[in-house]
């Protein structure tokens, strides 16, 4: 019985190896979609102008 679980073990082991390693993720749809989103510029403005000055300082 403890062949049996040390052979488990070191299987687990490898198969851990393996899949975390070894075999790249192939993209899924959704994955290249959403890259080819975070490619595209985002629009942006500053929004800094219309901020109110803090209490306590004259402006």
């Amino acid at each position: 019985m403890p062949y049996m679980f040390g052979g488990l073990v070191v299987l687990n082991a490898l198969m851990l190896g393996y899949y975390l390693f070894l075999k790249q993720p192939s993209p899924t749809q959704s994955v290249q979609q959403a890259k080819t989103d975070l490619v595209q510029p985002v629009e942006f403005s500053n929004s800094a102008v219309y901020i109110p000055p803090r209490i306590g300082t004259k402006e």
